[in-house]
């Protein structure tokens, strides 16, 4: 715990002392006030570098880019495999983890050691590792990495140690799985096939031990050759060579049959009896054609071949269909005795997988569901109802139902807005699903003690929100809104806004939400932006349209003659920003009185509509086309529900609605809102001059939205990194300048920043970066807080805009919002990112809001509602610490603390030099606030309020891609988020609390269950069914039996996890049987070395026994001197 005071006795924002060798931080342009009284700052700062540790938490969505599905039947645990090396692992809802190969290989298949907490996954760096499952995070055991040869399939039979291995040369090899080393066993291809064969089978698509046997391995080779090796004798007992490469194969549970799928859409069914030719062979989609010709069909990828004890077996594949029905969509068949039933996918499969009632392969089946893994989906098919229904997945599978444009996330909301989301939600739910319980049900997971109401608001290409319960690091759909159905549905042709609509032209650019009132404000990508309200009831509406010019003429310029006959120009020298000529807004589209007819892209419905409970639309405002040019892009947002205002900005200007009376109270460019007090002393004109060409405008295509983000942030990036030092240069530019003594006064800004005054004035373009209301001091010499509106810009400017309020609620609803002067401006390096205010005791001071209130509710006459004003204002700790409160403030490169109202910079960080911030945001963090920072080099930083002394550096993750720019957020509570994939959100911790807690919050992956016993055959069969249980696997593929591979062959790396990553299981009863087994196994390992090692040492023994013996006979019957 540190004290930080600082004396402010008559100190000014040019001394050197309050900026701590910063930048200026004077208010420009002005006359200057008097210094403030002497005070004293006591804040007590809590946070330490301790109270900081970064780690992720939880992964949720879709696998992207998914490879491979595997599913342990004992568990009940899933686990599928991505092209980019992670791996997730599924289990009942809460029960979900995330691993990823460090390698970032794809994983070719997953195995599962059933019943025993372990995953195999092979990945295309031809490297096998081993997943220890015991411990809620999942590590690698042991690697096997190939050098010679790659990997193609793998298999590992039930209860065996012993990993079968097939390679693109053909051969097949085999692991142990206890010690990750290769046997010295090895079926080679060319020992597989006859000796007369000429040609080389191909790579090993399919292995796998004979129900009947399990000293017998069946192979399939990708050419159509499939053999039948016998372990035991080290031969082949049949070999098949058929015409048609072969894709998978499925054993009937007897083993006496087996079914393969073909490149030509053929399934065959081969006997053992007789393996000359198959038993069977079914084109299931290829008909005869009339010159009596089979149809050409698709190559089918996957059958599965599964048995039941009261009916007719089923049979299971993918692919198949014939090539002449172009366009229809991947299918799934499921064929049960003579009935045939296809499953249209809306995605290609990827890999399905029957799930089955017993973990033995020569037991009857009992198939009762089938995962069905997409490219873009994940769904489960139920087979114990003819119908074949969808079990409703649990988890948030379709976050990318249409592709993430911007995220929210909010930590510790209101307790009772999540059961009031969920109730509007579960009216809106898809029906038809089956009625059992989703099947995969393995693992625990309970809600920890560490639990608060969180909230995570997706928006989507296509214009919908979707609102997410993240509580509890799981994720559960709450409720879905559609911002297009305030549109009518464009017609294609109507004129030239149709032709310059783009394809996504709902898709949402950012949101603003107030939990507390529950109004929500989207800005959609058209340049519109829609307010929400929330209602339990539903209610007849007609949405309300605003249309707003958010761009000057030429005509606008303001000149001396017109500023002296402005009332507007204070003597000060300050500017009061003009305000909107006031519009009443009306259902009906509406300009005004002087304007060019817009051309929207969108229009609004203006007919009344029945809406439904929920988030009810209740003003749309949409910026003006002018001759025929669409509208810069909103570029920041900011909605107060106890103002009763909406403010926004662009490139062009700032604009604030009061949404309560539906009028534009204020609409005007950046540079007039400065007036006398722009640092630059630019001259204004018409932005319009320098507009970007028609083939430029911001109405384009998402994806060329999201790349146009993506050159702003470069274009920033080199503005920031190219610096100039020259002092002639900027002598020069300073002698250009209107007023030298300004400009001197900012003469070390300038030298910091690329943008001198010059190439200020050939550019106009200043865009609203970041707003905020709050209740703040307007001037220097205010005593009062007053609510007011932050305004920050691209040229790392603050402005503040003191509003005047009504408080009556009759005068609020008649009566206009007033704008004063603008009372301060605040200088940074970068564009502003954010604001945010503290008390003189360091305490985050809240926006004021309205309470919510239901309006359409039935009234009670006796008892009128009232708006519900809850305010939180600094003069509440004034008795103690005087008056004023401290403003944070934080740009691309730099934060700043100040003091107000004397606008004093008590404290200054330069974040970074090489980079550039890109969310900054301030958050609660064990009971005190920070400054949270993620920088695009891939920097997380924290910074301690208000003396910003960085606490936390970590280089996390660097920006690879605009996505991860467009949705990283900052939440309290120490948590984040981002994108990590087009179909899935990362979340993470920056708090060493959450980390320590993290063990806690996560689920079980594995539960100590008995595994299933064998069913009781009978003894004919037992007696006649071969001698199955009595193969000794250890017998044939031991070192003493087989001998060591190659060293050569592949190269065995330990894990990280080790045994001792097994040994940190979880706490609690579970925890501790898992360590008791764990224990057991070491011990058993050991004893197995142990045995090894005696075995080994009694075969060397016999060995010199024997050749002893051989000597003494060879030398027994002669003389001395014949030796």
């Amino acid at each position: 715990m540190r004290k930080f005071r600082k004396v402010l006795d008559g100190l000014t924002t040019s001394s050197p002392g309050a900026t701590l060798g910063s930048p200026s931080c004077s208010s420009g342009a002005g006359t200057p006030t008097a210094a403030p009284t002497p005070k004293e700052i006591d804040v007590q700062e809590t946070l330490v570098s301790e109270n900081f540790q970064l780690c992720k938490t939880v992964r949720h969505g879709f696998p992207y880019q998914p490879t491979a599905l595997a599913f342990d039947p004992v568990q009940k645990i899933l686990a599928v495999g991505s092209r980019s090396g992670g791996v997730r692992i599924l289990g009942r809802p809460g029960v979900d983890s995330f691993c990823q190969h460090e390698s970032g290989a794809a994983v070719l298949q997953l195995q599962f050691l059933i019943n025993e907490g372990a995953l195999v996954t092979a990945c295309a760096d031809d490297t096998l590792h081993l997943w220890n499952l015991r411990q809620r995070r999942p590590a690698i055991l042991h690697s096997l990495k190939f050098n010679r040869e790659r990997i193609t399939f793998c298999h590992l039979p039930f209860q065996s140690k012993w990993l079968y291995v097939g390679t693109e040369r053909g051969n097949t090899h085999i692991v142990n799985i206890e010690s990750f080393i290769l046997s010295g066993y090895v079926i080679m291809w060319n020992k597989a096939i006859e000796l007369s064969t000429k040609t080389h089978p191909g790579p090993v698509v399919h292995l796998s031990d004979s129900p009947k046997d399990e000293g017998k391995l069946l192979i399939g080779f990708e050419s159509g050759t499939i053999v039948q090796w016998d372990l035991r004798g080290k031969k082949a007992d049949f070999r098949i060579y058929y015409d048609e490469a072969i894709h998978s194969v499925g054993w009937h549970h007897e083993g006496k049959q087996f079914m393969c799928s073909h490149s030509d859409g053929s399934l065959t069914l081969w006997n053992l009896r007789n393996t000359t030719k198959p038993f069977q062979v079914t084109f299931p989609h290829g008909k005869v054609q009339k010159d009596g010709r089979k149809e050409s069909c698709k190559p089918i990828l996957k059958v599965e071949y599964k048995t039941t004890r009261t009916s007719e077996p089923f049979v299971i594949f993918s692919g198949g269909l014939s090539y002449d029905k172009a366009g229809r969509r991947p299918t799934l068949t499921i064929m049960h005795g003579k009935a045939i039933t296809v499953l249209e996918m809306d995605y290609p499969i990827v890999e399905f997988m029957a799930l089955c009632e017993t973990p033995y392969n020569n037991e009857v089946q009992e198939p009762y569901a089938v995962v069905v893994l997409l490219e873009k989906d994940l769904i489960v098919v139920d087979l114990t109802q003819s119908s074949f229904p969808v079990f409703e997945n649990p988890y948030p599978m379709d976050i990318h139902e249409s592709p993430v444009t911007c995220t929210a996330y909010f930590a510790d909301c209101p307790p009772d807005i999540i059961p009031a989301l969920y109730s509007i939600g579960a009216k809106h739910k898809k029906t038809g699903y089956s009625q059992k319980e989703w099947p995969i049900t393995g693992g625990t997971w309970t809600l920890g003690s560490h639990a608060y109401p969180e909230i995570i608001i997706t928006g989507h290409a296509d214009g919908t929100i979707k609102f997410w319960d993240a509580s509890a690091i799981t994720l559960q759909m709450l409720y879905k809104l559609k911002t297009s159905k305030v549109f009518e549905k464009p017609k294609p042709g109507e004129g030239r806004a149709a032709e310059l609509v783009e394809e996504d032209p709902f898709a949402v650019q950012m949101v603003s939400w107030c939990p507390q009132s529950r109004m929500f404000c989207v800005v959609g990508i058209s340049a519109h932006i829609i307010l929400y309200h929330f209602s339990k009831y539903e209610a007849n509406t007609q949405t309300v349209l605003l249309e707003v010019r958010l761009q000057c003429e030429s005509e606008d310029v303001i000149s001396p003659s017109e500023n002296e006959n402005d009332p507007c120009i204070s003597e000060s020298g300050s500017h009061s920003p003009q305000p909107y000529p006031r519009q009443p807004a009306s259902p009906v589209s509406g300009t005004t009185e002087g304007i060019k007819p817009s051309i929207p892209c969108l229009k609004v419905k203006d007919k009344t509509v029945r809406v439904p409970p929920g988030y009810q639309a209740e003003l749309v405002i949409q910026l003006q086309w002018i001759d025929g040019e669409p509208p810069q892009q909103i570029t920041s947002l900011d909605i107060n529900s106890a103002y009763g205002l909406l403010a926004f900005g662009n490139c062009n200007g700032l604009a604030v609605v009061d949404y309560l009376q539906k009028t534009v109270l204020l609409c005007m460019s950046t540079l007039d809102l400065y007036g006398a007090s722009d640092p630059y002393q630019r001259l204004t004109r018409s932005p319009r001059r320098h507009r970007q060409s028609t083939s430029e405008f911001c109405m384009r295509g998402l994806s060329n939205f999201y790349s146009d983000s993506k050159k702003r942030i470069r274009t920033s990036y080199q503005s920031l990194t190219e610096l100039s030092d020259n002092q002639q240069s900027i002598d020069m530019e300073r002698s250009k300048s209107p007023t030298s003594a300004t400009e001197s006064r900012e003469n070390s800004f300038s030298r910091s920043r690329s943008s001198s005054v010059s190439s200020i004035d050939r550019d106009t373009k200043e865009a609203i970066t970041t707003l905020q209301f709050g209740e703040s001091y307007g001037r220097k010499s205010d005593a009062l807080t007053t609510p007011c509106l932050w305004v920050g810009t691209s040229l790392g400017v603050g402005l503040l805009i003191p509003m005047s309020i009504p408080t009556d609620q009759e005068e609020r609803m008649e009566e206009p919002v007033t704008f004063g002067p603008s009372g301060a401006v605040l200088m940074l390096k970068g564009s502003v990112l954010c604001f945010a205010f503290l008390d003189c005791m360091g305490t985050l001071i809240q926006s004021p809001y309205e309470a919510w209130r239901d309006i359409n509710a039935a009234e009670d006459p006796d008892r009128p509602r009232k708006r519900k004003l809850v305010h939180f204002s600094p003069e509440s700790s004034q008795e103690t610490y005087g008056d004023g409160h401290l403003a944070v403030v934080c740009s691309e490169r730099q934060a700043k603390v100040f003091l107000m109202p004397s606008q004093s910079c008590l404290f200054v960080h330069n974040i970074t030099e090489s980079s550039f911030v890109l969310r900054a945001d301030v958050v609660s963090v064990s009971n005190s606030v920070c400054l949270a920072c993620f920088c695009a080099n891939g920097h997380v930083m924290t910074l301690s309020l208000p003396s910003l002394r960085p606490l936390m550096d970590v280089s996390y993750l660097p920006l690879t891609d605009m996505r991860i720019a467009r949705t990283f957020c900052f939440t309290n509570g120490g948590q984040a988020l981002y994108l990590s994939s087009p179909t899935e959100i990362q979340r993470i911790t920056y708090s060493q609390e959450m980390c320590d807690n993290l063990q806690e919050m996560l689920g079980e992956l594995f539960i100590p269950i008995e595994t299933p016993e064998v069913q009781n055959r009978g003894f004919l069969k037992g007696f006649f069914g071969g001698n199955a249980h009595t193969f000794d696997r250890e017998e044939l593929f031991g070192e003493a039996a087989a001998g060591k591979a190659s060293r050569s062959l592949a190269q065995h790396i330990p894990g990280q996890g080790g045994m001792e990553g097994m040994k940190v299981a979880a706490g609690g009863a579970v925890g501790e049987l898992a360590r008791a087994r764990i224990a057991l196994d070491e011990r058993g390992q050991r004893l197995g070395e142990l045995e090894e090692r005696t075995a080994l040492m009694m075969t060397s023994a016999e060995v010199f026994s024997k050749h002893a013996h051989e000597l003494m006979l060879k030398c027994k019957d002669k003389k001395w001197y014949q030796l």
